[in-house]
């Protein structure tokens, strides 16, 4: 059965660039482009893997990681941000991300954290 994705980016291009490089990939993608899309659609489909950008425009991305993570304590969170690795990663992995992936990024760069933030051991 292939593993599901939702892909959390309030930009249309960033959203369709992870779609089209995963769904080749085997994987079934859904796109939400705000907090709170992400969190409804969480609740209704529980994907195996949430890639969460932390600049959304209705909640801060790390709210939205606190809260799906108070939802579902087993949810598996990929932060995938533009701000600097050094940055925010700390904070993202210490409330419960399992990676972070900086943007820019390469298409092998980015299924590779895919499969990463999806292995049983995370990330």
């Amino acid at each position: 059965m292939p593993r599901s994705i939702l892909i959390a980016d309030d930009t249309l291009f960033m959203r369709r660039l992870l779609r089209d490089v995963l769904r080749p990939e085997g994987y079934v993608v859904r796109e939400a482009m705000n907090g709170r899309d992400t969190l409804e659609f969480y609740d209704q489909s529980r994907p195996d893997l949430v890639m969460l950008d932390l600049a959304l425009p209705d909640m801060d991305g790390m709210a939205v990681l606190k809260s799906l993570l108070v939802r579902d304590p087993g949810a598996r969170v990929l932060v995938v941000s533009a701000i600097a690795a050094d940055v925010a990663a700390p904070s993202a992995l210490r409330e419960g991300a399992v990676g972070y992936l900086e943007k820019p990024f390469q298409p092998a760069q980015l299924v590779e954290a895919v499969r990463c933030a999806l292995s049983p051991a995370g990330a």
